[in-house]
């Protein structure tokens, strides 16, 4: 495993962090807890120290699962923990999400997270997403005060433009940054990514594998089950699935000639970037796990990169750039339930 320096800050980051969605179970037609622990346990066991979490991962569910292994393998001193606030639900509705980073959510969720992870204190504390309703001065200056208390080590930021973050840099420090990234979404290449390096903001990129699409494993008759976020994703039509089928299959054996599965080609190409500090990667099992901490077993060169964006351009000469799901904004109170 190989490190990176998180940002300004005086602490490192795995360059292959854990991400932790599909341990809740939510929206990706369900998990195995038992192999959810294995997964995590064989992750901080091969180098992993970064793992990314968030309460609406299966509404506490995945912090619940993260905190006890850490606790397990009395790991705490070795692993970052980076979970998310900003986002509300009602437990009769699941469905119903909605954003909220007023102080009120952000108090109440720290102290719900921290005790589901079992930690007195969070390194890294993201907003999930934007909450427009809500002036970024508050939810900064809750994010600030959590910071001068010790309470978090790292004030975060998910799925937020340029804009927006400047913004949020008027009332606090911004550690972090957490956008999609991967061989197929791209979008952040061109204003996101240099702004982040010129402001020293470390990028923990989400989706490094496009949800399964750089694993190899799926084919274009591959059907996902109900509930499953990958149903609603637009790659994932049978029109567009077979042309990103078709490239990976090309990824695939190349990845082979450098002696790397496609996976760990997709991911060491995302952190290849000098601006990227940690790609995070879904890990079901744990052999998943192991073969993702050997990402760097074979070295890319910087012809091996050229070679790698020449087939993706090749195969898919209009690729699918926008995000296909987020929570709405917020709904009106009697919508709620």
């Amino acid at each position: 495993m190989e490190y990176r320096k998180f940002g300004k800050l005086d602490f490192e980051v795995s360059k292959v962090g854990l991400g932790t969605w599909v341990t809740g179970g939510w929206m990706w037609g369900g998990s195995s807890d038992e192999e959810s622990v294995a997964a995590i346990t064989a992750a901080i066991e091969s180098g992993v120290t970064l793992i990314d979490t968030a309460p609406v991962y299966g509404f506490g569910h995945s912090e619940t699962i993260v905190g006890n292994v850490v606790s397990q393998l009395k790991a705490r001193d070795k692993v970052i923990l980076a979970t998310k606030c900003g986002l509300e639900w009602n437990d009769s509705n699941r469905e119903r999400i909605r954003r909220n980073s007023s102080r009120d959510r952000i108090l109440k969720e720290i102290d719900e997270s921290r005790k589901r992870l079992q930690t007195d204190v969070i390194d890294i504390y993201q907003v999930h997403w934007p909450d427009e309703a809500v002036s970024f001065a508050e939810t900064m200056e809750t994010l600030l005060g959590l910071l001068e208390k010790g309470v978090i080590r790292a004030i975060g930021v998910s799925n937020f433009t340029i804009d927006q973050m400047k913004e949020c840099m008027k009332h606090a420090p911004l550690h972090s940054l957490q956008p999609p990234y991967n061989l197929y979404e791209r979008g952040i290449e061109e204003d996101v990514l240099p702004f982040c390096a010129e402001n020293n903001i470390a990028v923990l990129t989400y989706g490094s594998i496009c949800r399964g699409l750089l694993s190899g494993k799926i084919t274009a008759e591959t059907i996902f089950k109900e509930g499953d976020v990958r149903s609603m994703d637009p790659r994932f039509k049978p029109d567009n699935l077979k042309d990103y089928v078709r490239a990976t299959s090309c990824l695939k054996e190349f990845a082979k000639s450098r002696g790397l599965t496609v996976t760990q080609l997709a991911i060491q190409w995302a952190v290849n970037k000098t601006c990227v500090t940690s790609a995070l990667v879904g890990m079901r099992k744990a052999e998943q796990a192991k073969d993702n901490a050997g990402t760097f077993n074979s070295k890319l060169n910087e012809d091996d990169i050229k070679t790698i964006e020449s087939i993706v351009n090749t195969e898919i000469p209009e690729p699918i750039t926008r995000l296909f799901i987020s929570p709405p904004r917020n709904l009106p109170k009697d919508k709620e339930s």
